[in-house]
């Protein structure tokens, strides 16, 4: 029986939901910064762990600008 990468209790197929690869409690699938429930594929990824698309993984791991725009005004990691 797989177990939860949020929880680590078992996951049973009736409450189970696949996203990542794993199998999560359909209520253990939040986002990682704000806890918003996602759902599955609905969302970004980032070291095994789920982030909603807006405004979480944006702002982590989103090109971060400066200036006024022009050709230098993001950097991207």
């Amino acid at each position: 029986m797989p177990k939860c990468p949020r929880c680590q209790k078992e996951v049973y197929f009736a409450e189970k939901v696949t996203s990542l690869g794993k199998d999560w409690h359909r209520p253990c699938l939040k986002c990682e910064k704000c806890n918003k429930t996602l759902t599955s594929g609905g969302h970004a990824e980032h070291d095994g762990k789920p982030y909603c698309n807006q405004p979480c993984y944006a702002a982590l791991f989103g090109p971060k600008g400066f200036g006024r725009g022009g050709t230098e005004s993001h950097t991207f990691k």
